[in-house]
């Protein structure tokens, strides 16, 4: 900044004559009251300028954060509405495969039940033959004349008693290791889903 020209004026004034002296006072006043006012608008102005420099930049600054946190909230929004709808998802395929686990259970009881009833026809249906069997056994059994024929009666239906059980406990089995495996196959398909689910999941 230039030196003030007051204070370059001012020895040079002391030396000179009295009228020069009062003539360059007056002359100088203004113009020290000038220079002054006109260093002072320039502080001014240079003070306004940085001030509006400085709100101009906290105004960027703020636009700026503003813009972030708008940015922010927007992409927090979006992240927790997909969790939301991925969460939705979940708990509806959640939903349908308990009521696939239901159904699966309600089936299996169903084919139980069914194969079980079948079962109880067939052994009352064997009971009846057998009591047929045995009552035509004692008839003939009463009508016999000689030990020796009674004993062979008797073997006779042993054996044959034996045989038809032995018949009878076999295709028991097998009816009932068939029972077991068609009850058992709607929940072995829901295992076979849930399987599925996990592989697909991981």
């Amino acid at each position: 900044m230039p030196e003030p020209v007051a204070e370059t004026i001012v020895p040079a004034v002391e030396a000179a004559p009295q009228e020069i002296v009062e003539t360059v006072e007056a002359v100088t006043e203004p113009v020290v009251e000038a220079v002054t006012e006109t260093a002072t608008t320039a502080a001014v102005a240079e003070t306004t300028a940085d001030t509006v420099k400085e709100t101009v930049k906290m105004a960027t600054t703020v636009e700026n954060t503003a813009a972030k946190a708008q940015a922010f909230f927007a992409d927090f929004n979006d992240r927790t509405k997909a969790a939301v709808e991925k969460s939705t998802k979940l708990v509806e395929e959640a939903n349908d495969f308990a009521k696939g686990n239901v159904e699966a259970l309600v089936e299996s009881g169903r084919i139980a039940a069914k194969g079980f009833e079948s079962f109880g026809q067939e052994a009352a249906e064997y009971s009846r033959k057998s009591f047929e069997t045995a009552t035509a056994a004692l008839k003939s059994l009463a009508a016999v004349k000689s030990p020796t024929e009674f004993f062979k009666l008797q073997s006779d239906f042993v054996r044959g008693a034996f045989d038809s059980y032995v018949a009878e406990a076999s295709k028991n089995t097998e009816s009932l290791l068939k029972l077991a495996g068609d009850a058992a196959q709607p929940l072995s398909n829901r295992i076979a889903v849930a399987a599925e689910k996990v592989k697909t999941a991981a």
